[in-house]
């Protein structure tokens, strides 16, 4: 269990997907580049089964920002997307409507 102070510790930011590749030999795996507001950066996400390279470029997600980086399937990922995932095994990306920057922090 995750104490109340431990999670205020996570730092959750607006980012915009700018880019989306395959990832050679990775049926599930996108490499994804995103903005948030003041950087750029790279995010390795296993949401290709349930999201088009179309259909992700220009949303605005959230993101755990403050994570270690780490090297997934020979990529730096340097952030992690929040999805939720139902009862069928399928992932929907957690998404922000309107007129909100990358960068903004979750609150």
């Amino acid at each position: 269990m995750v104490s109340f102070d431990e999670f205020k510790r996570i730092e959750l930011k607006v980012a915009k997907i700018l880019e989306v590749e395959d990832i050679p030999g990775k049926d599930k795996l996108y490499k994804i580049k995103i903005d948030l507001g003041n950087e750029q950066r790279t995010i390795v996400a296993g949401i290709k089964p349930f999201y088009s390279k179309e259909e992700l470029i220009g949303k605005n997600v959230i993101v755990v920002a403050n994570l270690e980086p780490a090297v997934i399937a020979g990529v730096k990922s340097e952030a992690m997307l929040l999805a939720a995932k139902n009862k069928a095994g399928q992932y929907s990306l957690v998404t922000i409507e309107g007129d909100v920057e990358p960068g903004t922090e979750v609150e």
